[in-house]
């Protein structure tokens, strides 16, 4: 999951993930009210969950001299390089129509012989398909599927694609078509490395970024309605034909059918932008059963990453608000219970005037809107810092100090 699926400050490439529009509004969020009172520091590091590859930390891997193999054996501990026996193929959503959806660049679609020149469309009629041309003209009744290909390239909705078109009726809303791109994980790497890791950056980063890419599509697929995989971060980000390069198409020729193996099996690679310093344990994260290559490890590197470290800032009463839900009362203090290998927060309890609650560590990031659940908090009062509200903290991990930018909220 990428998650992240991101990339950060390198020179001359664009930040992975939306990374640089989150940096940039850093400094546009509002101070809290300078009033005397309370208010909350939170000091914070990372950006994505922190399992897997940290994608900041490849680079910095990459740009010391150190292989893809180096990279991946690093982040999915006890792992090795394998070849696929035989081509995959993956199905990927590229977008749920309330319309028909339009298509061009086929030869060929529902047993009739199509113009590659011309335009044509899927239209749903109850729980089946039907092609027509641009105008509307009925061309043949598809069924449940309508499957479009060309030269081993099709346009849909204007965008172009490897791979050929399929068109299924959306199971959750009767009007719908589900518009999907079915093409062989190969090509599908491809439109996906430019998306998650800047071309600029050194080979071994790229590759190592294909392996993971092809890797996670073939261990993530998510049973969809006709397809395997979303076109966004929900699995990794794939633009298509039109946001390839040269450079990362090098990158996943070079690694042509390569995945992560454990014991003999394909490995679920989770990666996400950087760690903060240290990647997580996938149970600490997720809530399920541990994976043996996906604990936590040293990421010596991630320093590269803009949101390595950072700080948010909240009032007395913004941060009671934030935390409303979870807290009995206003906010008097908060005490880390739990923390993972990084040290992410597990759990903390919340010392509220009406009484102690407990919180997980998702459901904190989320409420504060931080970056990462990498977190330690100090209270201001009047202006002077007083620790955490005198809450405990427990669990392993290093302390976090510093900050590399400072996002005020209310």
């Amino acid at each position: 999951m990428a998650f992240a699926r991101l990339s950060r400050a390198h020179r001359g490439g664009k930040l992975p993930l939306g990374l640089a529009a989150v940096v940039a509004l850093i400094a546009l969020l509002p101070a809290p009210t300078a009033k005397a009172g309370v208010s909350w520091i939170v000091n914070g590091r990372g950006f994505g969950h922190g399992v897997g590859m940290s994608q900041y930390g490849a680079y910095g891997y990459a740009r010391n001299g150190k292989s893809y193999r180096f990279i991946l054996a690093h982040y999915y501990s006890g792992t090795s390089i394998g070849k696929l026996a035989a081509s995959r193929g993956v199905r990927v959503l590229i977008e749920v129509s309330g319309d028909d959806v339009g298509f061009s660049g086929a030869t060929g679609a529902c047993g009739k012989r199509l113009d590659p020149n011309r335009s044509y469309e899927a239209h749903r009629a109850g729980g089946s398909v039907r092609l027509r041309s641009s105008g509307g003209q009925l061309l043949a009744d598809c069924g449940r599927k309508l499957r479009a290909a060309g030269n081993g390239r099709i346009v849909i909705s204007g965008a172009t694609y490897r791979g050929a078109l399929e068109v299924v009726p959306t199971a959750s809303d009767a009007g719908s078509l589900n518009a999907v791109n079915a093409l062989p994980v190969d090509q599908y790497v491809k439109g996906v490395v430019a998306n998650e890791s800047p071309s600029s950056w050194p080979m071994a980063a790229l590759r190592a970024q294909a392996v993971a890419a092809r890797s996670y599509a073939l261990t993530s697929q998510v049973g969809g309605n006709g397809f395997d995989l979303y076109n966004d971060t929900r699995s990794q980000v794939y633009g298509g034909l039109a946001s390839e390069t040269l450079r990362t198409n090098d990158a996943a020729d070079e690694t042509k059918g390569e995945v992560v193996r454990y014991r003999g099996e394909i490995a679920q690679t989770f990666f996400s932008a950087c760690s903060g310093g240290h990647t997580e344990s996938i149970q600490n994260v997720f809530f399920g059963p541990p994976i043996p290559y996906l604990v936590g490890v040293p990421d010596p590197y991630d320093s590269f990453c803009p949101l390595h470290t950072w700080r948010l800032r909240f009032s007395g009463a913004g941060l009671s608000a934030r935390l409303g839900g979870y807290l009995d009362g206003q906010l008097k203090r908060i005490a880390i219970t739990q923390r993972g290998a990084s040290p992410r927060v597990i759990w903390a309890r919340l010392y509220g005037t009406g009484g102690v609650t407990r919180i997980r560590g998702d459901q904190l990031q989320l409420a504060l809107g931080a970056y990462d659940r990498w977190l330690n908090f100090s209270k201001v009062v009047n202006g002077k810092v007083t620790g955490n509200g005198g809450g405990e903290s427990q669990g392993g991990g290093v302390a976090q100090d510093g900050s590399s930018g400072v996002a005020p909220l209310n």
